[in-house]
């Protein structure tokens, strides 16, 4: 994730990101600028179409269709940053469920107990493991290389890695209960801490495996093709080959405006927009080891 000064104009305006839309959209700017100055010579020069031509009618939709465009453009981005947002609380909701469940434990174990060996590394383990297993990259050597010794010898790489630290951590403190460490009223005070992070998981999973409906988003494509590609026939006489600037600017702002929904509604992934999930695991072990 991009770390920025909102207060900053002259970096947003001059500055290119490796994800700016200007820089990925360059090349299909360049060719919209030909077609454009392609329809301008051919309308003012070699037909020498008349300014009463039926070509201006092409305006009339133009104008009908740009309130539908914006809102259905509205509509797409509301939608792929409302799942951005989901995503970034969930995780802050697992940041403050480890440290709750860390500050729990800390309290009820004694300060010479050797499982707060265990759960300190296990803790936050889980956020790891997590981050691997929404994420679309990464290799399982540089996760398994991060995991403490005793977390890692009880995983079954090829299963539901969350699931199997969630169960050893459930496995560790039924063991305490049993040896009479974890009484049942220490039970009922850990496990909403527990169940949190299966909860956290499953929702994370969905907004992973659940992308927006293929026929929605080819249709916004699709519209905006149309609706570009026709532009130079409606404002040719009014724009003369002012409108190539000007079709250039208007294919950018709303292809542009799909780029950035189709980064930002995937929010575990590795562009520079998404989610920054392995500085908040870090985080995380960072705080457990304060904690206990």
């Amino acid at each position: 994730m991009v770390s920025y000064d909102p207060k900053d104009w002259f970096v947003f305006i001059f500055r290119l990101q490796r994800s700016d839309t200007f820089r990925r959209l360059l090349p299909l700017l360049g060719v919209m600028a030909v077609y454009a100055w392609g329809v301008a010579w051919l309308e003012i020069e070699y037909w020498k179409l008349g300014e009463n031509s039926h070509v201006k009618n092409v305006t009339v939709m133009h104008t009908l269709l740009g309130f539908v465009i914006s809102f259905t453009l509205v509509f797409r981005t509301n939608t792929a940053y409302e799942r951005w947002w989901e995503g970034r609380k969930l995780w802050g909701a697992l940041v403050n469920n480890s440290r709750n469940l860390a500050i729990k434990l800390s309290a009820i174990l004694p300060a010479d107990h050797p499982d707060r060996v265990f759960f300190r590394g296990t803790i936050p383990a889980y956020a790891q493991v997590l981050k691997y297993h929404l994420g679309a990259e990464g290799t399982r050597i540089e996760l398994f290389d991060n995991l403490p010794e005793e977390v890692e010898r009880d995983l079954d790489k090829s299963r539901h890695l969350p699931n199997q630290v969630a169960m050893q951590l459930m496995n560790r403190i039924v063991q305490l209960r049993k040896a009479g460490v974890v009484t049942d009223a220490d039970w009922l005070f850990l496990n909403p801490e527990l169940q949190s992070f299966t909860d956290i998981c499953g929702a994370c999973e969905r907004i992973r495996n659940t992308p927006i409906p293929f026929s929605y988003s080819s249709f916004i494509k699709k519209f905006i093709f149309v609706y570009v590609v026709t532009l130079p026939f409606g404002f040719v006489f009014s724009l003369g080959y002012l409108v190539v600037p000007i079709v250039v600017f208007i294919f950018y702002v709303l292809a542009s405006l799909e780029l950035i929904a189709e980064e930002i509604e995937e929010p575990f992934g590795g562009d520079e927009n998404d989610l920054p999930l392995g500085k908040i695991a870090h985080n995380i072990r960072v705080h457990i080891g304060e904690l206990i």
